[in-house]
């Protein structure tokens, strides 16, 4: 009694204004008082903006979203920007998680940072650019430009973005998707009586597609004596690392057993390169995994079968062979996939957001046919 009345005591003394607010601090908020998910997410987004960066320690390099996680919420949690959560995992302000999705916490590092002696320069990127065009007009590799600005290989840029662009790699750097050194330059040979393409590709350690291709001839062309053939180097036209190389023969090989004719395997290999950058990924937008970042949620298979890469490509071709049965649509199962463009021929097995990104791939995809097939 005698404590209550100090209490009161004490409380009388004091402004109204003051009382009241300890006396709310006292009874506590209703357990209804929580503000709607809209404000809830943008006080989120702006505590991500404007905390202090994180302890690295406590950060996880990836989290598996749960029932009612929002990407800004998660960022929130981790203190990141929700920009970088959306960036690293190939994701887009209007993309859709779900529970059980994995998510990267951390950036990309499947490129090596610059060195110190590297400088940087900044590109403000021009309509119709891509992030490969970029890449090789700086003389640098597509994955140092994504490393170096937060990139995955599906994200999207924009005109007005400002891209850094990493100095030139040292010497030991992986190759990029440059043109061909000059020591693989093509020599010429001179047709002898009794020659044949197949024989003159095989004494120079070449692929006959790609003296071919080299000559603008065809299989049904005919050489004679005194004619100058160009013989490609070994490794002209590719620019490719090893797995994307050995990805790139597994479709051609995979195209061949199906009976597919070139332009079918070309724009396969254009495909994939623009899907996954040829490289049989274990991650992608949304659940999309592999060459051709097919989707086990759109009937492509479970996500064991999408990461084998021979199956996938036996999928993207579709036809008599198709391991989804009619499950899935390949390329073989367009009407009219020869008579349309590179791009549409890809767009319609792929439905991709950005269809007109395939057409730059043709002439490379062309290149990689005809030195590996």
């Amino acid at each position: 009694m005698r404590h209550a009345l100090r209490t009161r005591r004490a409380a009388a003394a004091l402004p109204a204004a003051i009382a009241g607010s300890i006396a709310m601090t006292l009874v506590g908020s209703s357990a209804h008082a929580v503000e709607p998910s809209d404000v809830r997410e943008a006080l989120i987004e702006k505590e991500a903006r404007t905390s202090a960066a994180p302890a690295a320690a406590k950060t996880p390099s990836t989290y598996t979203v749960a029932r009612g996680d929002t990407v800004s919420a998660i960022a929130g949690r981790f203190g990141l920007r929700t920009a970088d959560v959306l960036s690293w995992n190939g994701l887009t302000w209007s993309s859709v998680i779900h529970p059980g999705q994995v998510l990267r916490l951390r950036a990309v590092t499947n490129a090596a940072p610059a060195t110190p002696q590297q400088s940087r320069t900044v590109y403000v990127v021009r309509p119709g650019d891509t992030v490969s065009a970029i890449a090789r007009r700086h003389g640098v590799s597509v994955s140092s430009v994504l490393a170096a600005n937060r990139l995955g290989w599906s994200s999207v840029i924009f005109p007005g973005q400002r891209l850094s662009i990493p100095g030139r790699a040292p010497a030991a750097a992986a190759p990029a998707l440059a043109p061909v050194a000059a020591k693989s330059a093509a020599t010429v040979y001179v047709v002898k009586a009794g020659d044949t393409v197949t024989a003159i590709a095989g004494r120079h350690g070449t692929s006959v597609a790609a003296v071919l291709a080299a000559n603008g001839l065809t299989r049904g062309s005919i050489i004679y004596p005194g004619q100058r053939l160009r013989i490609p180097g070994k490794s002209s036209a590719l620019g490719l690392t090893a797995e994307q190389a050995a990805n790139a023969r597994l479709i051609i090989a995979t195209g061949r057993n199906l009976g597919v004719p070139d332009r079918g395997i070309a724009i396969a290999l254009g495909t994939a390169m623009q899907e996954s950058g040829l490289r049989n990924l274990s991650w992608g937008d949304r659940d999309s995994l592999g060459l051709f970042q097919q989707r086990p949620s759109t009937g492509w298979g479970s996500a064991a079968q999408i990461r084998d890469a021979s199956r996938s490509a036996r999928a993207f071709y579709g036809g008599a062979s198709d391991p989804n049965g009619t499950r899935t649509r390949g390329l073989l199962d367009i009407p009219g996939w020869k008579k349309m463009t590179f791009a549409q021929a890809a767009q319609a097995v792929q439905i991709s957001a950005y269809p007109d990104r395939y057409a730059q791939w043709e002439k490379p995809a062309y290149a990689w046919l005809a030195a590996l097939g």
